[in-house]
């Protein structure tokens, strides 16, 4: 009886080295996609006040966790039974992944408010709305960026047990999470610690300084991620196509990949900007 435990004890100390193996690989995979993911989801998570930034930051995480919940157990069976409904998965994703990176830019170079705009005082439920929009935006970013993540995780270990990889993707799908809204908690406050800082020095000596640097740092960190966000949509968003479409793949071989890809992340992103707001012009006509 006691060696039929320490048997069993054996078999799982062995599963769960070959899983820390292949997560370490599949983890060492999705770096690129997992510091894209930091990057927009940073973005997304700052511009609250600071009272509601730990709250939205929570609810963004919430639904990053349902994600991975929805995301893992469909992408294994899809893998099993259907795996070209990945890749059509992907490539849907990916257009929205480039239409929102494009509208940021558009929005930037040609509809920026001119001059002085009046600050207007917004009611607590036209805040609170906007809240909501902005989580759930957040949250169907979190999405797709999670399919990717998940896809990349599992064509590590196709080769293997189904059990390793069920437990390989549900670690790397698990670290993403943790990982990645850990990291954006601790960007928004950064501020509200170089305040704490500067108070429990008495605004003096090593420590007033490095919370004088925390409270400056913030609005510059915050902008680089805006673009380093918006960048990052736009390269996700190419990497699938060009990654999953063989025509495309092919296109012009001798050009770097990263260029390659922001070019068809943003003319795809682009196209779909002037589809949806032409079907936007088109329907209001009707109405």
């Amino acid at each position: 009886m006691a060696s039929g435990i320490f048997a069993i004890l054996d078999d799982i100390a062995a599963l769960m080295d070959d899983v820390a193996v292949t997560a370490k690989v599949a983890t060492r995979k999705t770096a690129g996609i997992l510091g894209d993911d930091l990057a927009v989801n940073a973005e997304k998570a700052t511009g609250f006040l600071s009272s509601r930034e730990i709250p939205v930051l929570w609810a963004i995480t919430k639904g990053s966790f349902i994600n991975k919940l929805i995301i893992v157990p469909i992408a294994l069976l899809l893998n099993t039974f259907f795996p070209i409904a990945i890749k059509i998965a992907l490539i849907l994703g990916g257009f929205y992944l480039a239409y929102e990176g494009a509208e940021k830019i558009i929005e930037y170079f040609f509809h920026r408010p001119k001059g002085d705009t009046p600050i207007v005082e917004k009611k607590e439920e036209e805040s609170s709305e906007v809240e909501k929009a902005k989580i759930r935006s957040a949250i169907t970013t979190d999405f797709i960026l999670s399919v990717e993540i998940v896809i990349i995780a599992l064509g590590t270990v196709l080769d293997r047990s189904l059990t390793i990889q069920i437990l390989t993707v549900s670690v790397v799908a698990l670290l993403a999470t943790v990982g990645v809204y850990g990291i954006v908690a601790l960007i928004v406050r950064m501020d509200d610690t170089g305040y704490r800082l500067i108070k429990y020095s008495n605004e003096k000596g090593f420590l007033s300084v490095l919370g004088r640097l925390l409270v400056k740092s913030l609005p510059i960190v915050i902008k680089s991620l805006s673009v380093i966000g918006t960048v990052a949509l736009i390269l996700v968003s190419g990497g699938i196509f060009v990654h999953n479409i063989d025509y495309i793949h092919h296109l012009f071989p001798s050009l770097p990949a990263i260029i390659k890809e922001f070019v068809v992340g943003l003319i795809a992103g682009v196209l779909v900007v002037a589809i949806f707001t032409g079907v936007k012009k088109i329907y209001h006509l009707f109405l």
